[in-house]
């Protein structure tokens, strides 16, 4: 790891609130943008970013380069028509396999994402696996 990228993961180890977490993200992509980081070095900290935001209080999204994020984005693209398939979620299920999302991260993130929507005043269907036919309104 370089000594740039040693700074930011001890800054981002200090960081005691989403919004510094947020900045910091930014900071970063601007830096590879930049190619003073390279890809692999801000997924690196974008991983070490989200694993912050999980240890932080609030429901807030940091969005920042990561496998949970690359994720965020998957999620959000089959919620876009507000119904949650039982083949996108399978679809999901293999995509949190690949990135090594767990199933308490699934969750809250798709809680946060739900919430999101709530607040703008959208319905999203989901279907269930325990009942055949069943589905869940959230």
């Amino acid at each position: 790891m370089s000594r740039r990228c040693r700074r930011y993961s001890k800054q981002i180890q200090r960081t005691n609130s989403k919004i510094d977490l947020q900045t910091i993200a930014s900071t970063i992509q601007s830096e590879m943008d930049k190619r003073n980081l390279s890809y692999d070095e801000a997924l690196t900290l974008g991983n070490i970013i989200q694993n912050r935001s999980d240890q932080l209080p609030g429901d807030t999204i940091v969005y920042a380069i990561s496998d949970r994020d690359a994720y965020r984005r998957t999620l959000e693209l089959y919620l876009r028509d507000a119904l949650l398939t039982r083949t996108e979620q399978m679809l999901l299920w293999e995509e949190r396999r690949r990135l090594g999302i767990s199933e308490p991260e699934h969750e809250r993130l798709l809680d946060q994402l739900l919430l999101q929507w709530r607040r703008q005043g959208k319905k999203v269907t989901i279907a269930r696996f325990d009942t055949p036919g069943g589905e869940s309104s959230a």
